[in-house]
């Protein structure tokens, strides 16, 4: 029986909680990490290939307390309104409730992405820990054709290099300039879903890391309700981890915040290690 690890979009604040829930779980001894397929959707993409190169738990855990000073600074002195996001709002609010978002929808987004005013691509690119190296062959990320909206999967059979192919995981539509690979440009693929874990259907256990804050849980549960229930009627089980109270209170009102990168982290940790009995179980 294969296993997967499905690692979900979220932000700097999703970065940082996943990166302390996996480290916190493996310091318990529970090793999801090792999952034959490692399944990233923007801010998991991050955390999820670094993992799937070999990155121990607690090296990149150290990684993410050594950046979220970095952060915090860069955070203190930025000038200037923080990013409009009442388009992108008002296109997720058209997504039928529990449903993926439809490929005209994100077209849509994609088109807005394509017209936006952000930073170049060379330094949303910059900002990246994606190591030089071979795809690793457990692992995918999702994207988003800006042009088309045709959602795909990253992974060992495409042409995209890592160092990009993560970054258009992550290209949050009006903020973030969407990432060109051979000549195509790509957003975000947690516009289609927070996790896109029904991707991960064909596995016999799946772990699904979601970045569900406390104002969020009504609307994300039914999708990843649904999505289980695609696991579950292609013959596998599901395991869902969301935010305890402690991590929900210290993320704070805005997923795009590096302020607390360090505090969320530290949360997460305490969250898989308090988290390693059930989820052991699971994962045998």
């Amino acid at each position: 029986m294969t296993k997967a690890l499905v690692l979900g979009g979220g932000g700097p604040v999703g970065i940082a909680w996943e990166t302390g829930l996996v480290a916190g779980l493996a310091d318990a001894g529970v090793a999801v990490h090792h999952a034959d397929f490692i399944l990233g959707t923007s801010a998991g993409s991050v955390v999820g290939s670094q993992l799937a190169v070999g990155r121990t738990p607690a090296e990149v855990l150290d990684g993410e307390f050594a950046y979220a000073e970095k952060a915090k600074e860069a955070e203190a002195g930025r000038q200037g309104p923080p990013p409009d996001l009442s388009f992108l709002m008002d296109v997720l609010s058209r997504r039928t409730p529990g449903q993926a978002m439809p490929q005209a929808l994100m077209a849509e987004l994609g088109a807005k992405a394509l017209a936006a005013e952000t930073v170049s691509e060379a330094v949303f690119l910059s900002g990246f820990p994606i190591p030089e190296a071979p795809w690793p062959e457990r692992f995918a990320c999702t994207a988003i054709d800006a042009e088309t909206g045709e959602f795909l999967l990253w992974n060992k059979d495409t042409a995209a290099p890592l160092r990009l192919a993560v970054p258009s995981s992550c290209a949050v539509p009006t903020i973030f300039p969407p990432v060109t690979i051979d000549g195509r440009r790509y957003i975000d693929g947690g516009m289609r879903s927070g996790t896109n874990a029904d991707m991960a259907r064909d596995h016999g256990k799946v772990v699904i890391v979601a970045v569900v804050p406390p104002m969020m849980a009504a609307i994300m549960q039914p999708g990843l309700d649904r999505e289980m229930a695609v696991i579950r009627d292609h013959g596998g089980e599901a395991l869902l981890i969301t935010p305890d109270a402690a991590c929900g209170a210290a993320f704070g009102g805005n997923l795009m915040d590096n302020g607390n990168r360090e505090a969320i982290a530290r949360a997460g940790f305490a969250q898989g290690r308090a988290e390693a009995a059930r989820v052991g179980a699971f994962w045998g």
